[in-house]
């Protein structure tokens, strides 16, 4: 049996190849290139003893983005490998000697070393539209993300501009108001405004919610208004508001394309009242294959909502936080997830009303709620069945 560690860099991955004795065959570096790829394949073959290469366990840790490629290109060769969760190889490390020595060479030698005590299955590769769906659902975190930021710098220059406006408006995120701050950002600019403009850009935009009336309010306000009067301010305000829209608008196109993908695939995810399809697209695709658990404490694991255990002597802690250690998008999109379906479901609501009548805090009594949806996902997602309300 060979045992091969790769410790995954962004330029270059340093590998060692042990056999079933721990004596280290080789020891090398590969650039991060089809080349390089190839050239660990060809190392590898040179020591087993098969054609095609089962006798090799190949493993490294989950890296983000550095070890994407590489994990790929070894799951398509149909190899046998072991993905590790950083923070858990680091402390093994540490355990292993008090003396403070990491370099790549020994990484790569110690992520071989593991793979002699892991038993545990090949890692499996999600099928391509989870993966695709996982790239479109982060990149669309990260777009709301660069909105909400936006919407907080929108409100520092309202704040300078016209700070009496939110008082008169339901959100100055709405979309009358960005037409209204994009043709008069100051208040000097709306107390000079026509009233007919003023009415029209309004009405147009809040579908007639806004008329005569609210314009002549706001406008009353801009002109008793402490607003600074600051041509680059209100450049900067409009350009804030177009970057917001811009934004806007490619989180919209993300949710066809995840709308798309979500219809093609048909999860039994989404038979589950209260999850959409972007809630649903969030939370299959950070699961990826449901075949890397074997039960829903090691989902639950995965996505750090398990509680921690402190014990030591006669002392037993009752009270502990929650690990947070796992995937924090899946987290993110279970406590979501768990907020909508207590109040879609039956089942669900009267569970979370239990725990909340024993004098649990609302979010401790959310994650219980959390705890007990992992266990249902994991059957659905086993099975392929559809959720079936429980009554009574």
């Amino acid at each position: 049996m060979l045992y091969v560690g790769i410790d995954v860099a962004k330029s270059k991955h340093d590998c060692c190849i042990l056999n079933e004795n721990g004596k280290a065959l080789s020891t090398f570096v590969i650039k991060n290139n089809k080349q390089g790829f190839e050239e660990l394949i060809a190392e590898i073959t040179r020591f087993s003893s098969v054609s095609d290469l089962s006798d090799a366990k190949i493993g490294l840790e989950s890296t983000g983005h550095y070890s994407i490629n590489i994990q790929n290109y070894l799951l398509q060769k149909r190899l046998c490998v072991r993905i590790y969760n950083p923070l858990s190889v680091n402390l093994l490390r540490k355990a292993q000697s008090l003396r403070k020595t990491k370099t790549d060479k020994s990484d790569c030698k110690f992520l071989a070393t593991l793979l002699f005590s892991d038993d545990s299955k090949s890692y499996s590769q999600p099928v391509l539209p989870i993966s695709e769906l996982r790239n479109l659902t982060r990149s669309r975190h990260r777009l709301v993300s660069m909105r909400s930021k936006l919407k907080l710098s929108l409100s520092r220059l309202i704040t300078i501009l016209f700070p009496e406006l939110p008082s008169a408006v339901w959100s100055v995120n709405q979309k009358s108001c960005y037409a209204m701050l994009s043709e008069f950002p100051t208040a000097q600019d709306i107390a000079k405004a026509s009233i007919v403009r003023l009415t029209n850009v309004l009405s147009a935009n809040s579908k007639g919610r806004y008329g005569r009336e609210k314009a002549e309010h706001i406008r009353e306000l801009a002109r008793n208004s402490i607003g600074h009067n600051s041509g680059a301010v209100g450049f900067e305000l409009r350009q804030t508001i177009r970057l917001i829209q811009n934004l806007q608008s490619e989180i919209v196109l993300l949710d066809k394309e995840i709308r798309q993908i979500m219809d093609d695939i048909q999860s039994p995810v989404l038979s589950i009242p209260g999850i959409g399809y972007v809630l649903g697209a969030i939370i299959i695709s950070e699961i990826g294959s449901i075949e890397n658990f074997t039960n829903p404490a090691k989902l639950l694991a995965f996505a750090g909502l398990d509680p921690s255990i402190y014990q030591s002597g006669q002392y037993n802690a009752s009270s502990t936080p929650m690990v947070k250690r796992g995937s924090t998008y899946l987290r993110w999109g279970l406590m979501q997830a768990a907020r909508l379906v207590a109040y879609r479901d039956e089942t669900f609501s009267t569970y979370f009303g239990k725990k909340l009548s024993e004098g649990k805090h609302y979010y401790v009594a959310l994650t219980h709620v959390a705890k007990k949806l992992v266990r249902v996902l994991f059957h659905l997602l086993r099975t392929g069945q559809n959720f079936a309300p429980q009554f009574g």
